[in-house]
Formats: structure tokens, C-alpha cells, sequence
């Protein structure tokens, strides 16, 4: 089995550190290769870069989550997963697509976290229409997930033990 799923971790602390376009390129390529049911690729990533949009998504998913701490620890990339509800398997398909980004960031160097909270953001219609004005159809897609995405901010926590009991074997 690869180390990368022994040693990724999710990261609660980022530098203020870009990283180059070329590897955000492999993360979101990374997820694009993702299985999904039937091969019908149901997701959509949007890279957001922009501080505006980004300031925006901070404050929203602050809001939802009841929290007032940025919920995307400073990243300074957030990657959104939307996927066509349409399709049966749309849920699974996008929480691989996350995945498959996580493993990739953590293979070139990157901090990853998966933020939740992406469903209840794009069901509100101040989203909706910005999904629209960037030509994705809100009736369509349903936000799986983000990827908070960037260069950690010191190391990352060790892994913790796996818990007993959470294999069966029927013979």
C-alpha cells in the first residue's frame, strides 16, 4: 500500500504561500481521474484564487459551521467539488474526487483539508447566483465538499491509532 495514505494528514495551519499553478494543475487532474459509477464523472472543480470570492466562502462557511475562525485555516487555495445530483452515485463520486486531490497535494509537498459545509453554502440562492454567473447550472450540481489547499504552517500531527473493531471478516 502507498506510505502517502499512512503519512497524509489534514492541515489546520497554512503559509501565506501560493503554490505554482502547474501543481494545483496535478491536484485537480488527480481528481479528475477519480472512479465514479457507471464512468458518468459527475463532478465539477472550481479552482477559486480569488481573495474576494475566497474572503466570501470564509465567511459563509464560518457562518453555517457557528464558528467565528476561518474554517479554511488560511489556505490560500480553495478547490470546490460540486457534483450533478442527477446522477445516483454523485455523492460518492465527488467524495473520491476529494480524495484522489488530498493523496496528489500530499505527494507534491502540499497541505490538504477537507472542508465540509459546501451543500449548505450552494443551496443559498447569494450562491447560486454566483454559481450562475460563472456558467454552472445551481438546479444541476450539489456542493460535495472544498480542499483547502497550500503549504503547511509548521508540521503536520502524527497519525493517531486506528480504532479496534472496525473490521469483519465473514468466511
Amino acid at each position: 500500500m502507498s506510505n502517502l495514505i499512512f503519512t497524509r494528514r489534514s492541515c489546520r495551519k497554512y503559509t501565506t504561500d501560493v503554490p505554482s499553478e502547474e501543481a494545483i494543475n496535478k491536484v485537480i487532474e488527480a481528481g479528475l481521474y477519480a472512479p465514479s459509477g457507471h464512468n458518468q464523472q459527475s463532478w465539477l472543480i472550481i479552482a477559486v484564487l480569488n481573495k474576494g470570492v475566497q474572503q466570501r466562502l470564509r465567511k459563509v462557511n464560518a457562518e453555517i459551521w457557528g464558528k467565528s475562525m476561518d474554517p479554511f485555516y488560511g489556505a490560500p487555495v480553495i478547490l470546490i467539488v460540486l457534483a450533478d445530483k442527477s446522477k445516483k452515485t454523485y455523492l460518492n463520486d465527488g467524495s473520491l474526487v476529494l480524495g484522489n486531490m488530498m493523496l496528489e497535494a500530499h505527494e507534491l509537498g502540499l497541505a490538504s483539508c477537507w472542508i465540509n459545509r459546501a451543500k449548505e453554502t450552494f443551496q443559498r440562492e447569494e450562491w447560486q447566483e454566483w454559481l450562475r454567473t460563472i456558467g454552472v447550472n445551481p438546479e444541476v450540481y450539489e456542493g460535495i465538499g472544498h480542499l483547502a489547499l497550500g503549504y503547511a504552517d509548521g508540521p503536520l500531527p502524527a497519525p493517531l491509532p486506528r480504532k479496534p473493531g472496525k473490521v469483519l471478516w465473514v468466511k
